[in-house]
């Protein structure tokens, strides 16, 4: 989305990291790169509600994987400060109170601190496609840049591993929750509805999900064989 009221500056303001982002995105990686090469980057929002034209991130939470480890030291949580956010039933799921949003980051520090993990990464999310829709609009908003990554979802992996979630005829079927999968691979849920809680526990169920598909493909994975969404 473009914001018309958004003037950018050239390249040379950008903050650095904005910069290096721009230049190291232009490529997205061949779909026949093999897993092993594939930097993973898990990350989950919290956000004021669900309309992407109006609603703002609230938090922010990012883990890289590497292999089948999840590189906990690396891993990064932000509260955002925005402005004018009010107690709604989005809200009450995930408990964040504008007096906490008050003392949050600014956006645009919060993505300038983002950006460095997203060079060259495949981002993994559960229900993917809201949070990077609402990170390019962030991205739009501050720097006039959109998100130029590759995304996985690992409800849509589940619905094609996991015969319990296996698409139906029905046409009101809808994606498994992040509860349901993690229910049926025993995974417990770690502070869910928060960021990092959320972020930590997709990643769990990430290693799950390759571990599953490269027994079902037996043979190392590729990128194509993650079925990246369009976001």
């Amino acid at each position: 989305m473009r914001f018309p009221w958004f003037k950018p500056k050239s390249r040379e303001e950008w903050p650095r990291e904005v910069r290096d982002y721009e230049f190291n995105s232009r490529r997205r990686p061949d779909r026949k790169t093999p897993g092993k090469d594939l930097r993973i980057l898990v990350l989950d929002a919290e956000t004021s509600g669900f309309r992407q034209s109006i609603d703002r991130m609230l938090s922010l939470s990012a883990v890289p994987v590497s292999g089948d480890r999840i590189r906990l030291p690396k891993m990064r949580s932000w509260m955002i400060y925005q402005a004018d956010i009010v107690v709604n039933p989005a809200t009450l799921v995930h408990g964040i109170l504008p007096s906490e949003t008050a003392r949050g980051q600014s956006e645009r520090e919060v993505l300038i601190e983002l950006l460095p993990l997203l060079h060259d990464a495949v981002l993994v999310g559960h229900h993917v496609s809201f949070d990077a829709r609402m990170l390019s609009d962030s991205l739009e908003r501050n720097f006039g840049i959109p998100l130029r990554n590759v995304a996985v979802d690992t409800a849509v992996l589940a619905m094609t591993l996991l015969e319990a979630f296996h698409k139906t005829g029905y046409a009101n079927q809808r994606p498994p929750s992040l509860e349901e999968v993690c229910a049926h691979f025993g995974i417990a849920m770690l502070e869910r509805h928060t960021a990092a809680g959320d972020t930590f526990t997709t990643a769990q169920l990430w290693l799950q999900l390759v571990g599953l598909l490269r027994q079902r493909l037996r043979r190392e994975i590729e990128l194509r064989d993650l079925l990246p969404v369009r976001y």
